[in-house]
């Protein structure tokens, strides 16, 4: 079973007030009613929680967040 970045649920509930019953590894940005706007506004509030710019269409209104959390794992794991 796929885990999600605990950052990535923090943000998500504490910034967009997304339920927390919400937040599940297949979840996506259109699944969370996250428009264009607001995964623009995402992406920058990771990048400055965790320190990884995301690449352009990384985050994209399918993209699950288990996908996300294996994006953020490895940009970590080859900054290192």
């Amino acid at each position: 079973m796929s885990t999600i970045d605990p950052r990535i649920t923090d943000v998500l509930s504490r910034t967009f007030k997304v339920p927390v019953a919400e937040i599940h590894p297949e979840a996506t940005m259109d699944g969370l009613d996250m428009d264009s706007l607001a995964a623009a506004e995402f992406a920058v509030v990771l990048r400055e929680t965790t320190g990884v710019e995301l690449e352009t269409g990384t985050l994209t209104r399918g993209t699950t967040l288990a996908e996300l959390t294996a994006h953020l794992r490895a940009a970590v794991g080859t900054a290192r």
